[in-house]
């Protein structure tokens, strides 16, 4: 299957024309919209987002990965394999969390140029259509890619201790894996110390807490509340731990 995971939103044109894209280059192949509000126009935010996603998905599986401030700027568009699973994207440091903790870990460059290409929606253009051709079964180097060194960004830290993102609820998710703190730790945020739980039934309605979401990060939630709202947090909100 190919997993969208992008900052264009389901309202308006965006997805809605890379799916079409899809589905006429790998019909029958199922398109999943893993995340279509990633941080916009937050690479780094969203690649501690996308490296506690993926690996959620099928060995075999088609990342199309796209949060891409520098569209149509000198950003390499890659293609890279980490763990049997296939993420295809823009190089601007997406992928870094997922390379740097992945155990099998290959990549290409993206050299295919379509005959049309727009200077702003590669998501569509280029990397939608490569994407569609590793979902249908076609090698990486058929599909227009030759082997490239991996992206690296050694100065990015293993978990970022900061909100990466909010959900609908208003739980606020941090870049922090929950395995790297005890369930002694407090974690301040605004000032306002905040201990472990496992569960919300722990506090008492209207208090905060953290816990280990479902995805293995460290989320910061209000019993029957907003997080988000009530503590002040955005995507970017430092922590301490």
């Amino acid at each position: 299957m190919i997993a969208l995971f992008t900052d264009f939103g389901l309202d308006g044109p965006y997805t809605g024309q890379v799916k079409a894209v899809l589905h006429a280059m790998a019909p029958g192949v199922p398109v999943i919209d893993l995340l279509a509000d990633a941080p916009a126009c937050d690479p780094r935010s969203s690649a501690y987002l996308l490296a506690a996603l993926v690996p959620e998905m099928p060995a075999g599986c088609v990342v199309l990965a796209v949060v891409d401030p520098g569209v149509g700027g000198p950003r390499p568009a890659v293609v890279i394999e980490v763990d049997g699973r296939l993420l295809v994207g823009p190089d601007n440091g997406l992928f870094e969390p997922l390379c740097r903790r992945g155990t099998a870990v290959r990549g290409w460059e993206i050299v295919w140029r379509p005959e049309r290409l727009s200077a702003t929606f590669h998501g569509r253009d280029l990397f939608a259509p490569v994407a569609a051709r590793l979902a249908a079964g076609i090698d990486v180097e058929a599909a227009g890619c030759r082997p490239s060194d991996l992206p690296a960004r050694p100065d990015w830290p293993d978990d970022l201790a900061a909100v990466i993102y909010c959900d609908r609820y208003g739980n606020a998710w941090t870049g922090i894996r929950a395995a790297a703190l005890s369930a002694t730790a407090v974690v301040t945020v605004g000032g306002a110390p905040i201990r472990h739980a496992r569960t919300y039934g722990e506090v008492p309605p209207g208090t905060a807490f953290w816990y280990e979401n479902s995805c293995g990060l460290a989320e910061i939630a209000i019993n029957g509340g907003a997080a988000d709202r009530t503590l002040g947090l955005g995507v970017g909100t430092p922590l301490v731990v």
